[in-house]
């Protein structure tokens, strides 16, 4: 008997063929979407952006934090902006900014130092401020590290399998250097932290302050106006600084500020005033006369209003 089209072999058709064509392209968002969440730590809604003359780039609020943290223990060591931007690239190329609790082999944190290597125990490199610290001791020991291309300053410490990778970093990190040392005034913006930002505790505030920057750095209460409840600020010395910028305010002062704009989420900091300018968590950096109920904040001092 003759078969039929229905008795034919069956074969797949074209109904199930686009169900598989489907199945692979949901498959492919979805592995896109978690190499974006592992890329930038999962933060896609809370961001913080650098903007200068020279560009901008867009950033987790856990990258700038670490960031921060690199650039300060960087220039409380006296070293300079260059030297920033080679740990900060190096820092992008091998944990994008992050702190991991994992790597290749025992690789670990923000520069995926290895234990068994002789970088410290892993408690002590995922301390963001202790791995910086070893990262710029062996940076130093590179003879004319601040003249050599990135690259090769670089994986003179890492000692990397891909040290080309580091390159393509440095724009970035040049930009980042500028705003986090202070040269660039007013480049770093946070928003809107006090969405998932905890009551600040003035407490870890000066801890924070301390081991960024050195224990010298002591924020000071400031006494809430009369009649008015208490008014959670600090006020951080901003130490005498050979670094000023074009308009003669010490990149010191802007440094400081920049440095609280990124902890802003980690440690509840709702306003940074510093130079006639106040950022306020959500709306950004506003000068002096667009901000005029707001106290006037000279240079000699960072305040910060914690969010209570």
């Amino acid at each position: 008997m003759t078969r039929t089209d229905s008795a034919a072999p069956r074969r797949p058709g074209r109904s199930r063929r686009l169900r598989i064509v489907a199945a692979v392209g949901v498959l492919a968002a979805v592995a896109g979407y978690l190499t974006v969440q592992y890329v930038s730590g999962g933060r896609g809604s809370d961001q913080c952006t650098v903007r200068s003359a020279d560009g901008s780039y867009r950033l987790t609020p856990e990258q700038a934090a670490n960031a921060a943290t690199i650039s300060a223990v960087g220039t409380t060591r006296g070293l300079p902006e260059r030297a920033v931007t080679i740990a900060l690239a190096t820092a992008l190329q091998e944990s994008a900014l992050r702190n991991l609790d994992h790597g290749d082999r025992d690789s670990l944190g923000l520069f995926q130092q290895r234990p068994s290597q002789g970088w410290g125990t892993e408690r002590q490199i995922m301390d963001p401020v202790y791995s910086a610290g070893k990262f710029y001791e062996h940076l130093v020991k590179v003879p004319g590290y601040s003249r050599l291309p990135l690259t090769e300053a670089a994986q003179r410490v890492q000692r990397s399998g891909f040290p080309q990778a580091y390159a393509k970093h440095e724009p970035d990190a040049a930009l980042l250097a500028a705003a986090l040392t202070g040269r660039t005034p007013g480049a770093l913006d946070c928003e809107p932290p006090r969405t998932t930002a905890g009551t600040g505790d003035a407490t870890k505030v000066r801890a924070a302050l301390a081991s960024a920057f050195g224990k010298d750095v002591r924020p000071t209460a400031v006494a809430p106006s009369a009649g008015a409840a208490a008014s959670g600020a600090l006020a951080v010395p901003v130490r005498a600084d050979r670094r000023a910028d074009r308009d003669g305010v010490p990149q010191r002062g802007w440094e400081l500020a920049h440095w609280a704009v990124a902890q802003s989420e980690a440690l509840g900091i709702d306003e940074v005033a510093y130079g006639g300018q106040v950022w306020a968590a959500g709306s950004g950096w506003h000068t002096e006369r667009e901000a005029s109920k707001r106290e006037k904040y000279d240079t000699d001092e960072v305040r910060l209003r914690l969010v209570r």
